[in-house]
């Protein structure tokens, strides 16, 4: 991808497409930007690394003076196709969502088509491309079995010694379906055990809300807890996707944000400079003010802005950061604001193995714990290159 100096204006023009002005001032703003230098190709390619062409479409769509026939036909049939494929995930989902029910399995769907109702009011204005269901640890076997019936085959074959420890590790079990590979994950945590954000899930299933994908009722965790789960998912990609602040922009103006709940929480999860720099991100680049209330119950944070400053140039040049090297992992602990937090992150990303060890070498049941011993050694090889 061209980097953001080269891409100056059609990042302004994105930016200004995804904003939080009201429809009037963004129109302005982009017949402003709007001209024959336009490099289309570029902007396309940039709102598709984002997730967020529906979102651009939806925005030029009244300016078509100011835009060749065949940029806008090309955006058209992006956002006719993305009606199609939401349209066709929402079938998908309700067909899973029952047959669980129909068991008496609580499940929430998470992201993708939840999160799209939820921030935009409709799932076409978000781009989705697979299936989130979040499900308690326990009822991880009766849901893959039940899955499984429905046509959906899971990418890890666990022994039953490798499934325990994964359920306390690891945060989600990926399926392939009929419609594609990865169309399916189930997961009973919200990030990997070594990032240290332990939330609560009995919690989040306690505090769940309803809400209607294609007139059908279902549950989705709560805006308040919505907001710190996404602040701590676009955290650990280093907000690389526009998308993710997009969605989060959206949120923080609900009125229905429990601002004491979430500051109670960010404080108990250790998720006060996530949420700080999260909130100073959206409203730097897309205009979205962080919330009277949210002054009121987040402690402010003098290192947020400092750290949004160093991570906004790979937000826009889609520089992406190596997950395995030693400057991601500085930087996921400089986003903790607290010392025992930073602690348990390493200790955990030291000694916690999971699939990647299982693959290697098999061991047997009572040598299992000698697996960290594995782990130790291949995150030290990947760190050494």
């Amino acid at each position: 991808m061209e980097t953001h100096a080269t891409l100056e204006r059609e990042w302004a023009i994105l930016l200004a497409a995804c904003s939080l002005l009201s429809p009037g001032e963004r129109a302005v703003r982009l017949r402003s930007l709007l001209n024959p230098s336009t490099d289309w190709n570029a902007l396309f390619t940039l709102a598709d690394h984002h997730g967020v062409q529906s979102l651009l479409q939806q925005a030029l769509q009244d300016l078509s003076d100011c835009i060749p026939a065949e940029p806008m036909r090309r955006l058209n049939q992006s956002q006719r196709t993305q009606i199609h494929k939401a349209m066709l995930l929402s079938g998908e989902l309700i067909r899973i969502v029952d047959s669980l029910s129909a068991r008496g399995i609580d499940v929430i769907p998470h992201k993708g088509l939840a999160l799209a109702e939820m921030a935009y009011g409709d799932v076409a204005l978000r781009k989705t491309g697979d299936l989130d269901l979040l499900i308690r640890p326990q009822d991880l076997p009766c849901v893959r079995d039940a899955v499984r019936e429905l046509g959906y085959t899971p990418h890890l074959a666990l022994s039953p010694a490798e499934e325990r420890a994964y359920l306390k590790s690891g945060y989600e079990y990926a399926f392939d379906g009929e419609a594609g590979p990865n169309l399916l994950e189930l997961q009973w945590a919200i990030q990997p055990r070594f990032y240290a954000v332990d939330f609560d899930m009995a919690g989040l299933f306690a505090r769940a809300v309803t809400f209607h994908v294609a007139g059908q009722p279902m549950r989705s965790l709560s805006p308040s807890d919505l907001l710190l789960v996404l602040s701590a998912h676009a955290a650990k990609h280093v907000w690389e996707r526009l998308l993710w602040l997009c969605d989060i922009a959206r949120l923080l103006h609900r009125k229905d944000l429990d601002w004491p709940l979430i500051g109670t929480q960010a404080r108990m999860l250790g998720l006060v400079r996530i949420l700080r720099v999260t909130m100073l991100a959206a409203h730097q680049l897309l205009g979205a003010p962080p919330p009277s209330q949210a002054r009121d119950h987040l402690p402010e944070d003098p290192a947020a802005q400092p750290l949004l400053e160093e991570i906004r140039p790979h937000m826009l040049d889609g520089r992406v950061f190596r997950t395995e090297s030693i400057a991601y992992f500085r930087l996921m602990i400089r986003l903790r604001e607290r010392v025992r937090d930073r602690t348990r992150f390493l200790q955990r990303l030291i000694f916690t193995p999971g699939p990647g060890e299982w693959s290697v070498v098999r061991l047997p049941a009572p040598l299992f714990p000698l697996y960290r011993v594995v782990r130790l050694g291949r995150l030290a090889a990947k760190l050494a290159r």
